[in-house]
């Protein structure tokens, strides 16, 4: 029999407009989709303080939705009329567009910090679930129509390269969001041009149906349902769920160690995302840039380094996260390589995306909602990085000499810095050799004795369990040692993991209970009698915040108020003429700073009950009567990320509301990686308020724990609030600035990134006036009313 498809496909001339249709059509959706969440995960983030894990939560509902919409796609492929399938898919984005313009709605009111992620998933369902559901159903199901229309095309066999154009758009729209986007754009402006970017796109559906309708190759009858391919075994829709669960729940991962040590901010989000989505361009082409074998043997080497690193903190945070970066990179590359040879026919095309779909909510489900839950740590990157080993060739017959070998080698590697870790905490005096001869510490020691074993697992590459085995040894010794070395207690929130560090420190008396959260510490308190009331780091006598307290009181009682609890230590200040509230998203801070057992701040050293009001500040000072605040504090940090919606114009326009014609608002704005001094600066000078700033800097005069180099402005309502600052030669005058200020409407985090990186004259100016030369005698911290 004639082939008569082929031989009418071979007699008519090529058809190029409709494949570019497709692609155009596709490439639109997805960068709406894409864009989309950046975007709204930016307009909900204030309401729960800025906390990294909002990204990751709502990367889960995201990644539901995409579920939801690619079910969708695959129940419509019942319907065998496209000309239905197509009035259908009409019919459900004008019904989603009954959701637009694009908005956070306010249904379920205020979230309870003590369960957040059931209201941050719910406020997503009803603000933008159909309209992003809908839409992201639109590239597996114009893929089917195109395999249908193009059944008697060579490029009809393949439509899955479509998909590379889908994630191309992902991956253009989620880089222009930072870069353009959110730098050139409010978050108004956004709003609506993503709504006018959705109808576009419903008129772009309309005319790709007409034009593919009147140019098919058969104009007298409906493109036939494709031949049905064998099912796919259980074993087999495992293996594709597992392969995409592996990359969504490594990509959180990552996710979460940029934000929470620089900002939660959109320009960090969407790295790992973006390479995520590149992965899946390059795994679908017909000829990948970055063949099979050269991912696996690069995954090898990067991920063995990438896991002996990942317990500890290193210095140089550009050098380890660019080793986390490329290491997920490989690693979601190889998996979505391997999925990508595992794709069926195009009759099942549907449903290969569905499995794939379902395999990103199972891994970021598991990241986000349940680790937190059963880990007191982040526990979960590690273990994955460790087990998507087993993804890799796992080879052929018994294990010869060689593999046995680097097996136990390994093994002796990863023992020796965990039997010297456990010999230096029994005996004193070769701890104090050891320190005195290795001053960067056990935890950079036992990163360099590690690193034979990563050696030894890139020799046994090609032998799965054997590899997963050896990175398995090296994480837990780096675990090992991390965890003695750096904490004595740790415990684990939505908003973040706290740790509590016990630190000798003979200067201070003997023990030292530190706080940490990330690579920031939020409180220190010796444990000894003499010292156990002194406010110590940036909460010292000398530094910005301890001068604004004592001259504050020093004006008579006190009513303060601080935002961020971090271990009580603004407690210390509190007598009993003063009123002191701290302002705290997190219970587990609150409960922490409590505990005698960790600080003694709140229940011991304050003269007084100090009251704790929970929630994000913006929403909790609102409710605070107007004009009755002598101090406020403003000092909430996660790790060493921004909640910049703390310090907008209107924030502040917001604090200075609540203070007293005299009183002072201070800013903490020490960061070592985002200059947010600047946009402070322009949002007070915005507001026409008196301002003042210094810089802090630490001495060695004193103990490690006892102080911190601080960063600080300070702003009053009037010019007589900061008369007697202005008297303290400590303080410094700066000029107007032309940085453009944060609103609630805009904040360009990626500016303020590269102003850190490359600072501009006016900055350099600004900060050398305001370094003092000299740092005063330490004082009481409770001065005489």
């Amino acid at each position: 029999m004639i082939d008569t498809t082929i031989d009418k496909a071979e007699s008519r001339p090529a058809d190029r407009l409709t494949p570019i249709l497709f692609a155009v059509a596709i490439f639109t959706s997805a960068s709406l989709v894409f864009v989309v969440q950046p975007m709204v995960t930016k307009l909900v983030l204030p309401m729960l303080g800025g906390s990294p894990s909002v990204w990751n939560t709502s990367m889960v509902f995201f990644q539901t939705a995409l579920l939801a919409g690619y079910a969708y796609a695959h129940a419509v492929q019942r319907v065998k009329s496209i000309k239905a399938q197509v009035g259908i898919h009409l019919a459900l984005l004008t019904a989603a567009a009954l959701f637009l313009p694009l908005h956070i709605n306010g249904w379920l009111g205020d979230p309870n910090p003590s369960a957040p992620i059931g209201w941050l998933l719910a406020t997503l369902a009803l603000s933008v679930g159909a309209p992003f559901a809908v839409l992201s159903a639109t590239a597996p199901l114009l893929q089917a129509w195109y395999a249908r229309v193009r059944a008697g095309y060579p490029d009809g066999k393949n439509p899955y390269v479509l998909y590379a154009a889908s994630n191309l758009g992902s991956f253009l729209a989620l880089l222009s969001y930072p870069i353009l986007i959110e730098p050139l754009a409010t978050l108004s402006g956004q709003r609506w041009g993503w709504s006018g970017g959705y109808v576009a796109f419903m008129l772009m559906v309309v005319l790709l149906a007409f034009v593919v309708w009147s140019r098919r190759m058969d104009a007298s009858t409906e493109p036939a349902p494709l031949a049905k391919s064998p099912a796919m075994s259980w074993r087999e829709k495992g293996i594709l769920v597992l392969l995409a669960a592996a990359p969504s729940s490594l990509m959180l991962g990552v996710t979460t160690h940029l934000s929470t040590d620089v900002a939660s901010a959109p320009f960090l989000w969407v790295i790992p995302l973006a390479l995520y989505l590149l992965t899946f361009v390059i795994a679908f082409q017909n000829k990948p840039w970055i063949p099979l074998p050269i991912t696996l043997a690069v995954q090898a080497a990067v991920g063995a380094v990438c896991v002996l690193i990942v317990a500890f903190r290193s210095a140089n945070w550009a050098m380890a996260f660019s080793i986390h970066l490329v290491a997920f990179f490989f690693t979601a590359l190889m998996c979505h390589q391997l999925l990508a040879a595992r794709r069926p026919a195009p009759d099942r095309l549907t449903e290969f995306y569905l499995l794939m779909s379902l395999g990103g909510v199972v891994g970021g489900a598991f990241t986000a909602l349940l680790a937190p839950v059963i880990f007191n740590m982040v526990w979960e990157y590690p273990l994955v990085l460790v087990l998507v080993g087993l993804a890799r060739p796992w080879g052929k017959g018994r294990l010869n000499g060689q593999y046995i070998g680097a097996l136990v080698a390994a093994a002796a590697v990863a023992l020796t810095p965990v039997l010297l870790s456990i010999w230096l905490n029994a005996n004193d005096g070769p701890r104090a050799t050891f320190y005195q001869y290795f001053p960067l510490g056990m935890g950079q020691l036992a990163m360099i004795m590690l690193i034979p074993a990563a050696i030894c697992a890139f020799l046994v590459r090609d032998r799965a369990l054997v590899f997963t085995a050896i990175l398995l040894m090296i994480t837990g010794s780096a675990q090992w040692i991390a965890r003695g070395y750096d904490w004595s207690y740790s415990e684990r929130s939505f908003f973040g993991v706290m740790r509590v560090a016990n630190v000798p420190d003979a200067r201070m008396g003997g023990d030292v209970h530190v706080l940490m959260h990330g690579t920031t510490l939020h409180g220190a308190q010796a444990r000894n009698e003499i010292n156990e009331c002194a406010p110590t780091l940036y909460y010292n006598v000398a530094t910005p915040i301890g001068q604004s307290a004592l001259m504050v009181q020093n004006r008579g009682p006190s009513r303060i108020g601080v935002v961020g609890q971090g271990s009580g230590a603004m407690a210390a200040y509190k007598r009993g003429v003063d009123r002191m509230t701290f302002f705290e998203i997190d219970p587990m801070v609150d409960r922490l700073s409590r505990d005698p057992k960790w600080f003694t701040f709140i229940s011991k050293c304050a003269e007084g009950p100090i009251d704790t009001v929970l929630g994000d500040a913006r929403l909790t000072l609102a409710k605070q009567l107007v004009g009755s605040y002598d101090l406020l504090i403003i000092d909430a940090f996660s790790s060493d990320a921004v909640p910049t919606h703390l310090l907008t114009a209107e924030a502040i326009q917001g604090y200075l509301r609540l203070l007293k014609p005299n009183g002072v608002v201070l800013l903490h704005l020490s960061n070592r990686n985002l200059d947010i001094t600047m946009p402070a600066i322009a949002a007070a000078q915005s507001l026409n308020a008196p301002v003042l700033h210094q810089i802090y800097g630490e001495t060695n005069s004193l103990p490690e724990m006892a102080e911190a180099s601080t960063e600080a402005i300070v702003l009053s309502p009037t010019e007589a609030g900061l008369a007697d600052f202005r008297r303290d030669p400590r303080w410094r005058a700066v000029e107007p600035t032309q940085v453009r200020p944060w609103t609630d409407d805009y904040v360009n985090l990626f500016g303020s990134l590269y102003r850190s990186m490359f600072p501009t004259p006016e900055m350099d100016a600004i900060r050398l006036a305001s370094r003092p030369t000299q740092p005063p005698a330490q004082r009481d911290p409770h001065p005489a009313p």
